[in-house]
């Protein structure tokens, strides 16, 4: 068993396999969250893609919802793949929902359009260059606050971006064979 950290990964809805999958791959312990009882003692969380609406209702109604938000403004670090995107975002465009609304950031779903319009392109994040980045119904960052550090643009937006203890994407890394998004995450746990 890995001593790596400990990071949990919202298994409600979505892509969280493949996240879990990449953690391991880099020797961190990767923990599904299903129930409140699942979050003791994990040093960070990934919020994967899926249905953001559907991940903040079930975010609720499992009581996942007041403790990690109180981690999250805590510091604990928390990445937000596309729908953890939007749960992320202080503002969203086209949207009466909020969720944890932390990261000042303004949102709009499915920014570059719906399932058919789904593409894949290759650029940089924070210094590694040519990346895989799958935009699957991605949000489209439309807004930054100046406390927020853009990591990677493509076609003249931020589609990765930190804040603090928070890194969000507009695109799926978990899906490809890189690495290097789920490694600057872990950089961002102290031991």
């Amino acid at each position: 068993m890995s001593s790596g950290p400990k990071v949990g990964v919202l298994a409600v809805q979505g892509a969280f396999a493949e996240h879990c999958a990449a953690l391991e791959k880099l020797g961190a312990r990767a923990v599904e969250l299903h129930a409140l009882r699942d979050i003791e003692g994990i040093d960070a969380l990934i919020l994967p893609g899926g249905e953001s609406t559907t991940q903040g209702r079930l975010l609720r109604s499992t009581g996942l919802f007041a403790p990690l938000k109180k981690r999250i403004e805590e510091g604990m670090p928390v990445w937000g793949t596309c729908a953890g995107m939007i749960l992320l975002a202080s503002r969203i465009e086209n949207d009466v929902a909020r969720h944890f609304s932390v990261m000042d950031i303004t949102v709009g779903r499915n920014g570059y359009g719906r399932q058919l319009s789904s593409f894949s392109a290759r650029g940089c994040f924070a210094g590694t260059e040519n990346i895989e980045m799958p935009f699957i119904r991605a949000p489209k960052i439309t807004a930054i606050g100046a406390g927020v550090e853009i990591l990677s643009e493509y076609g003249g937006f931020a589609v990765a971006v930190r804040e603090k203890n928070m890194l969000a994407s507009a695109f799926h890394p978990e899906i490809t064979q890189e690495l290097c998004v789920h490694e600057y995450f872990l950089s961002m746990i102290k031991p």
